[in-house]
């Protein structure tokens, strides 16, 4: 435990108790003296004690009145009543008031160390029970600022637990990236980590230009307007992310929220075909010489968000897609770390746009080097002709990428990358190509029927090689051949 009082006018008693505690087994790190209940009274308003041992009559102040004077705190510690044989009545008196053990004099040493071992498993179980208790509220403000639908019975009891707290006078809402992953509460403010993606504060607005010195110094934050009251919550949290976006935007370190900036939003549309396109490309020159285009698209992005051209959650959503497709496109080739994707995902536990766009160009060019370093180009040449050569020779079985890739023990998402890469067309298309034009060769060379052409091919099912051939030229296998007669006629 933290600290213990002793309230004792005689000073032998006092320091005899002091000794016996120190000697009790259960760790103490400050003890206090008291010689009346005045000065202790003075003591217990200005810190937190534990646990206190108080005598019943003292000069100035008796014990009696030092417990009713405490019960006016919220935080009272837990109180041990020390009395002679005629001050018994008073002790059963204050055991009323909360007391939680009453020894007689004289004082014997077994008596304090079993009651404080007691008092330790108490203050343990009082512990346990305030931290499920704080969570709870923790999760209950969470719920108030991320929930479309909140309850009037939701913010009635979120009210109650908060109603001696700060937040029922004047505060604003904070919304920042900052290094804390653990809540914390004091008296005039409250942190939550991790609120849909942003980190909190609440704060009583007198504090707030105290929290932008100290907390936020390295911060680019965002600031609601003044609220008052559980109700004025979810709004506040709104306002303080529309203005931690402004910030990261414009990289400006505090961003005070007004209506502008709400009239400023407005539904994101739906990313255009062309854009699409683009981020598709720049997943896939990454390996390859044009990298430095993958790059420059990332910060003509990060430009059109600072001059305010692009919303930062439009932004967040194209960085978001563009990851996600170089996490499925490389994750079995390269092992790509899911952790290294889901950072660079989080835009906003950045500070600013042009932080995160330097983060994130950096980290595609490593990621570029280490496709370079992997994809070595003449190893991988010439597994690739190996593999071409190889499907040349037996299209006409039942062939399938596992299969070709297994030949020239290559992985098989590294293989369908580099094929790519080399021959221009994916395995399927160049298979399917070959086919077909080995079909076209047998239509217009032999009498071979259209069954036995499918066979030759590596088409088992002849339906389903006619509907290939013409969804590939246009005209059924036998309309083919008709035209190539004609010609030759």
């Amino acid at each position: 435990m933290n600290t213990v009082l002793i309230v004792e006018d005689e000073k032998m008693i006092r320091q005899g108790i002091k000794s016996m505690i120190q000697r009790s087994g259960v760790p103490v790190q400050t003890i206090i003296e008291c010689s009346n209940g005045q000065m202790a009274l003075e003591v217990l308003q200005s810190q937190q004690i534990d646990v206190m041992f108080t005598d019943i009559r003292m000069p100035k102040m008796d014990g009696i009145t030092l417990v009713q004077e405490m019960q006016k705190f919220q935080r009272r510690p837990l109180t041990v009543v020390i009395s002679g044989y005629d001050d018994f009545s008073y002790a059963v008196e204050m055991l009323r008031m909360g007391v939680k053990e009453y020894i007689l004099k004289p004082i014997d040493r077994e008596q304090i160390m079993s009651i404080m071992h007691k008092m330790e498993d108490e203050l343990t179980h009082i512990k346990e029970e305030q931290d499920t208790l704080r969570q709870a509220g923790y999760q209950q403000l969470r719920f108030l600022c991320t929930s479309e639908k909140v309850s009037a019975e939701d913010e009635e009891l979120t009210g109650r637990y908060y109603q001696d707290s700060f937040l029922q006078g004047e505060y604003e809402v904070c919304c920042c990236s900052y290094d804390g992953e653990e809540e914390e509460q004091g008296n005039s403010y409250l942190y939550l980590h991790n609120v849909g993606g942003y980190d909190l504060f609440l704060i009583g607005c007198e504090n707030k230009e105290f929290l932008i010195r100290n907390e936020l110094r390295n911060c680019y934050a965002g600031f609601s307007q003044p609220v008052s009251g559980i109700s004025s919550l979810k709004k506040a949290y709104e306002q303080a992310v529309l203005g931690r976006h402004e910030a990261f935007a414009k990289a400006i370190k505090v961003v005070d929220c007004n209506e502008s900036y709400m009239k400023k939003q407005t539904e994101h549309p739906k990313m255009a075909e062309e854009e699409n396109r683009r981020l598709e490309s720049a997943v896939h020159i990454l390996g390859t010489e044009r990298v430095e285009e993958a790059v420059e698209l990332i910060q003509d992005y990060g430009r059109q968000v600072q001059n305010g051209a692009m919303d930062t959650d439009e932004f967040a959503q194209r960085m978001h897609l563009m990851l996600e497709r170089i996490a499925v496109n490389y994750e079995n080739a390269l092992k790509v770390r899911k952790e290294s994707i889901l950072e660079l995902q989080d835009i906003y536990r950045y500070q600013t746009i042009t932080e995160y766009v330097n983060t994130l160009t950096d980290w595609m060019r490593r990621f570029h080097d280490l496709i370079s370093e992997e994809f070595d180009d003449y190893k991988n040449k010439q597994k690739i002709q190996q593999a071409v050569s190889y499907i040349h020779e037996n299209y006409n079985k039942d062939l399938n990428m596992a299969v070709v890739s297994n030949y020239i023990s290559m992985n098989y998402s590294l293989f369908s990358y580099v094929f790519k890469q080399y021959t221009g067309t994916n395995f399927v298309n160049f298979l399917k190509d070959l086919r077909m034009q080995e079909a076209k060769r047998l239509l217009e060379t032999s009498d071979m029927r259209v069954n036995e052409i499918s066979q030759s091919v590596g088409y088992e099912n002849e339906k389903h090689f006619m509907k290939i051939f013409k969804a590939t030229l246009g005209v059924s296998p036998t309309e083919y051949r008709k035209s190539i007669q004609l010609k030759g006629e």
